[in-house]
Formats: C-alpha cells, sequence, structure tokens
C-alpha cells in the first residue's frame, strides 16, 4: 500500500507563493511518474503537471510559467512551487502516484494512488 500526504496549503493573496508537498511512504518502489491535479467547488478535478522517474514534467497551460514541480528521491518526496497565484488557483490540490504506464499522465485515470488534498486559497 502507499500513502501520499500532501502539505503546504494556505491563504495567500494574489501575486504571492506557495509550495506544496507530498510524502510517499508504504511500499518503496518507483513511480513511473507523480502529478499534481486540482479541484475547485462544483468542478471537475484537473490536471495540474507531472514529473516522470525520468525527470520530464509538464504543465497545464493555466498554470505554465509560474508552478514548478520538482522531486527529491531521497526524500520520496514531490513539489509543487507556486508563484505569482491568481485566485483562480484556488482549489483542492491533490497528488497522485502511477505506479505503472496505461495512458496519459494528463489524466486522472493513469494513476493509482491520491492524497487527501490541500487547500489553496488565493485572495484578490
Amino acid at each position: 500500500q502507499v500513502q501520499l500526504v500532501e502539505s503546504g496549503g494556505g491563504s495567500v493573496q494574489a501575486g504571492g507563493s506557495l509550495r506544496l508537498s507530498c510524502a510517499k511512504s508504504g511500499r518503496t518502489f518507483s513511480s513511473i511518474a507523480m502529478g499534481w491535479f486540482r479541484q475547485a467547488p462544483g468542478k471537475e478535478r484537473e490536471f495540474v503537471s507531472y514529473i516522470t522517474r525520468g525527470g520530464n514534467t509538464a504543465y497545464a497551460d493555466s498554470v505554465k510559467g509560474r508552478f514548478t514541480i520538482s522531486r527529491d528521491n531521497a526524500k520520496n518526496t514531490v513539489y509543487l512551487q507556486m508563484n505569482s497565484l491568481k485566485p483562480e488557483d484556488t482549489a483542492v490540490y491533490y497528488c497522485a502516484d502511477a505506479s505503472r504506464l496505461r495512458g496519459t499522465f494528463y489524466a486522472t485515470g493513469s494513476y493509482d494512488y491520491w492524497g487527501q488534498g490541500t487547500q489553496v486559497t488565493v485572495s484578490s
């Protein structure tokens, strides 16, 4: 079993920054990829970013240039640095782990394990 625990959420004003962390524990196998998704009230969960085992990264157009994903393999932790935050970034942010390749990493269905989420609120 794999556990993912997010932290680092909070409330900031527009233009501010936050760094989210996702610590992985449990079965110590190497993920194919880890991703960040977010879900705003009344909306579907949407892709934010992913990082593959090989270090390749991808971002949603809405966050490109403002968010940066990274990983510390020694700590089994993935980070999401969020700069120049906007009110439309307000959502619950979830990290996810893909243990095997079964489709595009932009899709929620490609991930096997999910964290409980951390709230990010950006005020104008």
